[in-house]
């Protein structure tokens, strides 16, 4: 077409049919040129006057169409594997565009937007890492705990871009993350707000790090942000710089407390199970001291009416055994020594030891 165009400005007066059309004769040939001269001769003068005027607005046009053809072809781009592409017309969105080669009208009619969806954004919350320097932002940092204590903490987050047309017309200065800096913050204080310090401190964190990052899903799905939170990790949680002496102390005290309680409840399983067992035993002694007692006075009494039933029988007989048999019980513990007074007048020391014979004899 520019061809065609530019043949225009280069022949004004259209084509030349006398070079396409054969002369009947070489009069009428001569004969037409003949009046081509007397008419150019004529109009000569006019010609040269406008020429140059011509000449001038033919080099405008063709620059502009070269500008015209060179605005067009801006309007290529490509979008890269790890992208989404959007095309806005006069600045409401039109479409959505996948990676490859694509075309939209060049500016300011159409304008594209290409946002990275595979990227994996960091944001820090309670610090700024500058280089190798780290600074603290203590407005950010400092939570209130369940048990109203205070808490020093540092947590990052990394996410990325899910559905880049709600992440550019549902986030506000998308691009910065402060949106997504903000609700992770809150989130956090949400969790940390029903924590206890002890608890933040200590077992709880990976149980924090997880409720805080659903809930910064869930508040972001809510916004329709476009975004997916891909890991939430605490850094720090600690007690403030201004008390954290006085916090090791109370927690010092509060392990020396459960050091005592462990003491005194290791005691307590200890002796308890002992006392419970001598206890047991003291009773099965008694027991057996109380069923022994039985049985011997049962034996007693028995033996002691078999006596009486012979001592019935025969009063004389019986007292007398009885008599004998507990002498002989008596004296077989006692010490006896038998002195004979008749024979004392004769010098001779009247004295049996009868215990000793006895042994003698044994």
């Amino acid at each position: 077409m520019l061809t065609k165009i530019a043949s225009l400005f280069e022949n004004p007066w259209g084509e030349d049919n006398t070079q396409k059309k054969k002369p009947a004769n070489n009069a009428n040939k001569d004969q037409a040129a003949q009046d081509l001269e007397l008419l150019y001769k004529k109009y000569k003068g006019s010609f040269d006057k406008f020429n140059p005027n011509f000449n001038s607005f033919k080099g405008i046009i063709l620059g502009f169409l070269a500008f015209i053809v060179l605005w067009l072809l801006t309007g290529f781009y490509t979008v890269g594997p790890d992208e989404q592409g959007l095309v806005l017309r006069f600045g409401k969105y039109n479409r959505t565009v996948s990676p490859g080669l694509h075309y939209h009208l060049p500016a300011p009619v159409e304008k594209k937007i290409k946002v990275k969806v595979t990227k994996i954004n960091l944001i820090e919350v309670g610090y700024r890492s500058i280089g190798n320097n780290v600074q603290s932002r203590t407005e950010e940092s400092l939570m209130l705990t369940g048990d109203e204590n205070i808490v020093d903490i540092n947590f990052e987050v990394q996410w990325r871009v899910k559905d880049a047309y709600n992440y550019l017309f549902n986030v506000r200065d998308a691009f910065s993350g402060n949106t997504v800096r903000s609700a992770a913050e809150s989130s956090m204080r949400a969790v940390i707000g029903k924590t206890n310090i002890a608890v933040a401190l200590a077992e709880g964190r990976s149980q924090i790090e997880e409720e805080s990052k659903m809930l910064l899903q869930n508040v972001l799905d809510s916004y329709e942000a476009g975004v997916d939170i891909v890991r939430l990790q605490l850094l720090k949680v600690d007690p403030p710089l201004q008390v954290i002496d006085a916090f090791r102390d109370v927690q010092t005290a509060k392990l020396d407390k459960e050091k005592s309680i462990n003491q005194a409840e290791s005691y307590k399983n200890d002796i308890i199970p002992k006392a419970r067992g001598d206890a047991q035993k003291n009773i099965e002694e008694a027991l057996a001291y109380k069923n022994a007692k039985i049985a011997d006075a049962t034996g007693k009494s028995k033996r002691f009416l078999q006596v009486y039933k012979e001592y019935s029988r025969a009063k004389d007989i019986t007292r007398k055994r009885l008599y004998i048999d507990t002498m002989t019980e008596v004296l077989d513990k006692a010490n006896v020594t038998i002195i004979d007074g008749s024979v004392s007048k004769t010098g001779v020391m009247p004295y049996l030891p009868i215990n000793e014979l006895n042994k003698v004899r044994k």
